[in-house]
């Protein structure tokens, strides 16, 4: 797994990734509880973007290049070598 010492950019993307599903998962939250309803279309808008940035960070924590637009892609599906735990 990359790490900070040795791979400074890549570190601060992942960290950046998990970032980002933090802040969209607490907006996601705030507007459920603040309008007591949400349309499942747009719940499932919000969620696919949540697990996106997840699953970069976990398909990304072993990538330290420039990732191509293909690549890039291809880390937001979810992980074939995650097991859902809970």
């Amino acid at each position: 797994m990359i790490n900070r010492t040795d791979h400074y950019v890549a570190w601060a993307l992942l960290i950046d990734e998990l970032d980002e599903a933090r802040e969209h998962l607490s907006n996601l939250t705030e507007q459920m509880a603040r309008d007591g309803r949400i349309d499942e279309s747009e719940y499932a808008a919000h969620l696919g973007h949540v697990f996106a940035h997840l699953n970069r960070a976990w398909n990304g924590r072993d990538f330290s290049g420039d990732a191509t637009d293909g690549q890039r892609e291809a880390m937001s599906l979810y992980p074939s070598d995650l097991t859902p735990i809970g």
